[in-house]
């Protein structure tokens, strides 16, 4: 497995993120262990999970995921780099959401105490919050540094202006530099190559993004003549409509048979070169995969020793410029 410079820091991360919103839900804890045994075993360092994962899950589930994770590294975290995120509700109280002061630093302990560590490498602010003023989650994040509970910071689903203002704010208050972005990203959804990756680009932001097989759409498993399957992340609890809003249309359908066919004309899975493709891109540090069996890796793995053939590229990048269109990111 690859190794790469997160950012502008000194920090080394695997090329690929296992990210583990699957876990608790999706697949069983003995199904999850073995899902992390064997991105272990293919080389992946980095880890990334939330405080309210699994995904599609209710307030009953939230954290388990992170038990999970926190189990399967008992004994061996000092072996892989720890990625969590807090923003979302976590309790029934209108203060046990969102960037507030009091909620990061509450949130940080209890993700700490579910992962079993006394740190994480890096903590994320997982939605931007309107209800918190900028400054004053910026210098919430701060704090968790300056303690000794986060080794960075980053943020995910934030639109590019949003990480500028971030940027400017921590530099005129004197505190910790956010590190990263987690943004949606694959050949269904182009819209950050506009503004967030330029920005990642010359500020010298990692950039770690999640769904970059569209929630599976670009395996090419699916198909629009049979309803979403049980257990996909279309039918998954509370998570179906938004990937099926998301994804599940006649026009995305279109472009992953023309992605199938130009995997098959190359030799290749679709999953592998759809994730090729998004690790071609010069801003891309980690993308994140996921899994809800071990055997969905091998096709993600390959992908990292998957030169991309800048004429097949190009192909790509005609095939889905549509995508680079539509509304901001969310």
């Amino acid at each position: 497995m690859k190794h790469i410079r997160f950012g502008r820091t000194g920090l080394q991360v695997s090329r690929l993120c296992l990210g583990t919103m699957t876990f608790g839900l999706q697949c069983d804890e003995r199904t999850s262990h073995a899902i992390l045994d064997a991105a272990a075993d293919g080389g992946i360092t980095f880890l990334d999970t939330a405080d309210v994962y699994p995904l599609g899950g209710t307030p009953e589930t939230r954290g388990r995921t992170e038990e999970i994770l926190g189990r399967w590294l008992r004994g061996k975290r000092d072996r892989f780099i720890v990625a969590t995120k807090c923003c979302g509700q976590m309790g029934p109280a209108p203060w046990q959401r969102g960037t507030s002061r009091k909620h990061v630093l509450a949130a940080v302990d209890a993700s700490l105490a579910r992962l079993g560590t006394d740190y994480v490498d890096l903590y994320q602010a997982h939605q931007f919050d309107p209800d918190t003023p900028l400054d004053e989650t910026v210098e919430a994040f701060d704090a968790v540094v300056r303690s000794g509970k986060a080794r960075y910071i980053g943020v995910s689903n934030y639109q590019a202006y949003r990480v500028a203002r971030a940027l400017g704010r921590s530099e005129a208050l004197g505190c910790v530099r956010l590190v990263s972005v987690q943004p949606r990203y694959n050949l269904l959804f182009r819209q950050i190559e506009r503004e967030l990756l330029p920005l990642c680009l010359e500020e010298g932001l990692a950039v770690i993004p999640y769904n970059p097989l569209a929630g599976g759409l670009l395996t090419g498993k699916h198909t629009r003549s049979a309803p979403p399957p049980d257990g996909s992340r279309f039918t998954l609890g509370t998570a179906a409509t938004t990937y099926v809003e998301r994804y599940w249309k006649d026009r995305e359908f279109t472009t992953v048979d023309a992605v199938v066919a130009l995997a098959k004309e190359h030799g290749l899975e679709p999953a592998t070169l759809a994730l090729a493709w998004v690790l071609a891109h010069p801003a891309i540090t980690a993308p994140l995969v996921g899994a809800s069996r071990p055997g969905q890796l091998r096709a993600s793995l390959a992908a990292v020793d998957v030169a991309l053939d800048p004429a097949l590229k190009t192909r790509l990048d005609e095939l889905t410029h549509e995508y680079r269109m539509g509304d901001a990111p969310r």
